[in-house]
C-alpha cells in the first residue's frame, strides 16, 4: 500500500481476520507517520478504521502476539484516545498474556506503555512487564532490544540497568585495581556473548544508546568504551552528520573523552560541514570545547561555514560560536575578515543576548583579544552589573569573569570613556573557594622549600585584584592538568589570557605544567627544577 487510505480501501474490499485486521493497522499507522499525513484526528473519525479497530477489539482472543503488540503501538502512534473501550480491552487481553510474550515482545511492549500518559490500566502493564523483564532477562540476546530497553532506562530498576550495560559493555572490577588499560570482566556475562552482541549493533543503534545515556546521567565507562570502538569500525555510509552530532554532544554531556572516535567525526564532518545549520555548527563546535578537544582543521571549517553564511547566524548563536573558540584559545587563520565580520553581527545585536550570555561573549572577546571598549562598557557599567542576580557558584564565576574583563580594560588599554577601569574597585567581588589540587599542594610545599623556610620568603595561593590565583610572588603559575586542551600542550583560553594579563601586570610568571612536573619523584629534583625555571625566567626578562 502506498498511504493509509490504499489500506483502509484494500481492507475494506478484502476483509481479513481480527489478526490480520491488527497487522493492516500497524502497517497503516507507520505509512501515515512516515508520509506525516497531515492530520491523525480525520483518520480517527474514519468509519472503516473504527470498523478495524472494533474488530480486533471483540476478536482478541485470536489475536497473535506480536500482532497484539503492534496493534497497541499503533494506536499511541495515531493518537488513539485513552480509556476508550477498544484500547481498554486490547490492554487487558496484553495484561493477561503476559507470560506469554517473548523477551523481545516485552520489550516493545514496555516502550509502548513507558509513552502513555497516566491511567490505571497502563501502569499496572509497564509493572508487569518490567518485572518480567527483569525475570527473564538471560533470554535477552537481539541488539534492538537492547537498545529498546536502554532507550527507557529511566523507568526500568536500576538492576536491570546494570545488567543490560553488562551485556554491551565489560564492566572494570573495582577491587583489586586492575593494571592500567586491563579489563576484567564479572562471571555472569560471558566475554565473547557480550563483545558478540556489541558487534552487531547499527551505528543508529550506538547513537540511541549514547543519547539515551546522556540524557539519564548513566556514564557506563565499559559500555562507553564498547560503543566507542564499534562506531569506529562503521563505514562512512553510516555516519551521517546528525548521527555524529548527537555522539559528540553525548560524549560530552558524559565528560567521556575517546580521541580516535573524535578523530574519525571530525574527519567525517569536514566533507559534510556545507550541508550543516548554522545551529548544528555551533552545537558542535561546543561540545568538542566543552571535552577541550581542538581539531584544527574542523573549528577552521566552523570559521569558514560563519564566513559564508554569516546571514544565517543568530546572535545567540554567534555567541556560542566565540564562547567555544575562546574555551580552546582557537584563532582561525582568516581572523581579520572573521572578526570584521563578528563585529558588524554584534554590533546590531549586542543588546539581543542576555546578560549572562552576554558577559560570555564580552569575556570571550577578551580571551580571544578582540573585545573593543564599547563592548567593555556595557558590562562594566554597574546598573548591567544588578541584572546578574543568581546566586551561588554562578553568581562567583561571573564576578571573576567581570573582574577579568575589567583586568582587560586596565592591563591592555581599552578602558571605555566613563567606565570604571581600575581592577581595585571591583576586588570585593568574591572569590571561589576551591581546595588546591594535588600538583599544587605538591608546588607549594616545594617552593617553601626553596626558600628554606624563610618567614615571609614564600606566598602561595595569592588571589590578585585581576581575578587570577599566582602560586608564588614570582607569579609561579600551576598548570594543572585541566588546565590544558585534551592531548594538548597548549592551555585553554582562560589561562592563557591569565598568563597575559599577569605578564602586562609587570609580574615575572615562571610556568608549571603538570606533565613535567608529574615526571619529578623526589623533593630535591622539584626544588632543582624551580630553580632552573626561575633563572630562565629571570634572564629571559633580562634580556628583554
Amino acid at each position: 500500500a502506498g498511504g493509509p487510505e490504499e489500506v483502509l480501501r484494500l481492507w475494506a474490499e478484502r476483509g481479513a481476520t481480527a489478526n490480520q485486521t491488527a497487522i493492516y493497522i500497524f502497517h497503516l499507522a507507520r505509512l501515515a507517520s512516515e508520509k506525516g499525513a497531515p492530520g491523525h484526528a480525520d483518520l480517527l473519525r474514519d468509519r472503516r478504521l473504527q470498523d478495524m479497530f472494533d474488530r480486533v477489539s471483540s476478536q482478541v482472543c485470536t489475536v497473535w502476539n506480536g500482532s497484539l503488540v503492534s496493534v497497541l503501538r499503533a494506536a499511541a502512534l495515531l493518537g488513539v484516545t485513552p480509556g476508550s473501550a477498544a484500547l481498554d480491552s486490547l490492554q487487558t487481553e496484553a495484561l493477561w498474556r503476559i507470560r506469554r510474550f517473548s523477551y523481545r515482545q516485552l520489550a516493545y511492549l514496555a516502550d509502548w506503555a513507558c509513552g502513555r500518559d497516566g491511567g490505571t490500566r497502563p501502569r499496572e502493564l509497564l509493572a508487569a512487564t518490567l518485572k518480567q523483564l527483569e525475570l527473564r532477562w538471560t533470554e535477552l540476546a537481539d541488539v534492538r532490544t537492547v537498545g529498546l530497553l536502554l532507550s527507557r532506562a529511566a523507568h526500568l530498576p536500576p538492576s536491570l540497568v546494570d545488567k543490560l550495560e553488562d551485556k554491551v559493555g565489560l564492566r572494570m572490577s573495582s577491587s583489586p585495581r586492575p593494571l592500567p588499560g586491563t579489563l576484567t570482566v564479572e562471571p555472569r556475562v560471558p566475554v565473547l556473548q557480550a563483545l558478540e552482541l556489541v558487534e552487531t549493533f547499527h551505528a543508529e543503534d550506538i547513537r540511541r544508546v549514547a543519547v539515551s545515556l546522556a540524557a539519564q546521567g548513566r556514564r557506563s565507562v565499559p559500555l562507553l568504551r564498547a560503543l566507542s570502538y564499534h562506531a569506529q569500525q562503521k563505514p562512512s555510509q553510516e555516519l551521517k552528520a546528525p548521527l555524529l552530532l548527537d555522539l559528540v554532544f553525548a560524549y560530552a554531556k558524559m565528560k567521556f573523552h575517546q580521541t580516535q572516535l573524535f578523530q574519525r567525526i571530525a574527519t567525517e564532518l569536514l566533507p559534510q560541514l556545507a550541508q550543516l545549520s548554522s545551529g548544528d555548527v555551533t552545537r558542535c563546535a561546543r561540545s568538542f570545547a566543552y571535552l577541550k578537544w581542538l581539531h584544527q582543521p574542523l573549528f577552521e571549517g566552523f570559521a569558514e561555514h560563519y564566513l559564508q553564511q554569516s546571514e544565517k547566524y543568530s546572535a545567540v548563536q554567534l555567541g556560542n560560536l566565540l564562547l567555544s573558540f575562546a574555551r580552546l584559545d582557537f584563532q582561525p587563520s582568516k581572523r581579520e575578515h572573521f572578526y570584521s565580520k563578528v563585529h558588524d553581527a554584534l554590533r546590531g545585536s549586542l543588546s539581543q543576548l542576555e546578560p549572562y550570555l552576554l558577559t560570555d561573549v564580552v569575556w570571550s572577546l577578551c580571551v580571544l583579544q578582540q573585545a573593543k571598549p564599547e563592548y567593555l562598557k556595557v558590562v562594566l557599567d554597574p546598573a548591567f552589573q544588578q541584572r546578574l542576580t543568581d546566586g551561588g557558584n554562578r553568581k562567583v564565576s561571573y564576578a571573576l569573569k567581570l573582574l577579568q574583563v575589567a583586568a582587560t580594560a586596565h592591563l591592555e588599554n581599552l578602558c571605555p570613556q566613563g567606565a570604571a577601569a581600575d581592577p581595585l574597585l571591583l576586588s570585593s567581588a568574591p572569590a571561589l573557594e576551591i581546595p588546591p589540587t594535588p600538583m599544587q599542594r605538591s608546588l607549594h610545599a616545594a617552593l617553601h622549600d626553596l626558600v628554606g623556610g624563610l618567614e615571609g620568603g614564600c606566598r602561595t595561593a595569592v588571589t590578585t585584584v585581576y581575578g587570577w590565583t599566582v602560586d608564588g610572588e614570582i607569579a609561579f603559575l600551576a598548570g594543572d592538568f585541566l588546565h590544558y586542551g585534551s592531548r594538548s600542550k597548549e592551555p585553554l583560553g582562560r589561562f592563557a589570557m591569565q598568563r597575559r594579563h599577569l605578564q602586562l601586570a609587570g609580574f615575572l610568571t615562571v610556568e608549571v605544567p603538570y606533565y613535567e612536573w608529574a615526571e619529578l619523584k623526589s623533593d630535591w629534583q622539584r626544588v632543582a627544577y624551580l630553580k632552573a625555571k626561575m633563572g630562565k625566567a629571570v634572564a629571559e626578562d633580562m634580556a628583554k
